[in-house]
């Protein structure tokens, strides 16, 4: 049997780098087209590697030639390049797997869990309003001209390079320091956190799966957790305590807005996910891989070089603003 012939435009971000080694434990014949640049995520010595930039019209236009049974976009995050992509891949490619965002759905969410089905708003964070309109204008393609489309919507997915915390790194070193770290709201909102390998358990079955066209899947752990133990599991990881401080995120978006946007966006509202629609075309779909492992890989590949240990100063900044207010 001829294996899968799959491009991935991208293929060494926090999702794509765990799906590029399962597609090809798979047995899935992989080209990945990326910039070129060095990454922390190294690929499979199996991929084959292109150079080009696919916001390039010619060189997307020479890609799409080559023709591939699935054909999976990491990097479209506007209209106008999902337009292109269809444009240049229209009658070469059996699959178009589009990688949109759980945050295109409705903020804050008039019911839980969150389902496919859950309408598509968020007046808050552009970049979701921006997904959406790819699915808009993905499901008209689909139903118009049967355009081979499968939309695939990831909430918080992570690696060992990603600290679930908007300021990053800057979150443990306070803990270590033993410094206060802002939460949003009381910290009790739900959450849930996806490890990259399991994230890729649930996307490469989809791959060439013909029940999938012009449909939409979440894939999502099922491990929920509150922003509160999110933070406490991050500072047993680092071998310290956290001290908590509930800030309401209206009041850090007024001191940070760019933090406060991707609260207010996303991470403000509970957010807990049904994965039933993925199990009905994957049944064996299993999320394995709990916060706390999670959270100790996280540690420990900052740990090895402290170069890697990026202090954002404006969010420090603003947690010691924040906390001198809301501890008076």
């Amino acid at each position: 049997m001829t294996a899968l012939r799959v491009l991935f435009l991208g293929g060494t971000g926090i999702i794509s780098s765990a799906c590029s080694w399962r597609a090809v434990e798979s047995g899935l014949d992989l080209t990945v087209v990326n910039r070129g640049k060095t990454s922390v995520r190294p690929l499979p010595p199996q991929v084959r590697q292109l150079t080009a930039d696919v916001n390039d019209p010619a060189a997307l236009a020479d890609i799409a030639r080559a023709e591939y049974d699935v054909v999976v976009d990491w990097l479209a995050f506007t209209p106008d390049q999902v337009r292109a992509r269809t444009d240049a891949l229209r009658g070469h490619v059996g699959q178009y797997v589009f990688i949109s965002s759980a945050s295109a759905y409705q903020t804050p969410p008039a019911r839980l869990p969150i389902t496919e089905s859950t309408p598509l708003r968020n007046p808050y964070w552009q970049y979701s309003r921006d997904k959406i309109a790819c699915e808009d204008l993905l499901t008209a393609r689909y139903r118009d001209e049967g355009f081979p489309a499968t939309i695939v919507r990831p909430s918080h997915t992570y690696d060992r390079t990603l600290v679930p915390f908007d300021g990053g790194w800057t979150i443990v070193d306070r803990m270590r320091r033993g410094r206060p770290v802002v939460v949003h709201g009381d910290g009790s909102s739900l959450w849930t956190l996806t490890h990259h390998r399991d994230f890729a358990r649930g996307l490469v079955p989809l791959l060439g799966h013909p029940r999938t066209l012009g449909d939409v899947f979440q894939i999502t752990s099922d491990d929920v957790l509150t922003w509160d133990q999110i933070a406490h599991t991050l500072a047993a990881a680092a071998g310290t305590s956290a001290q908590l401080v509930h800030v309401p995120s209206d009041a850090i978006a007024a001191e940070h807005p760019s933090w406060g946007a991707a609260l207010l966006g996303d991470k403000t509202h509970s957010a807990v996910f049904d994965n039933t629609k993925l199990r009905q075309v994957v049944p064996d779909f299993v999320a394995t891989i709990p916060f706390e492992v999670g959270a100790r890989e996280i540690v420990a590949w900052h740990d090895e070089d402290a170069s890697r240990q990026h202090i954002d100063r404006a969010v420090d900044e603003a947690m010691d603003t924040l906390i001198a207010r809301y501890t008076k």
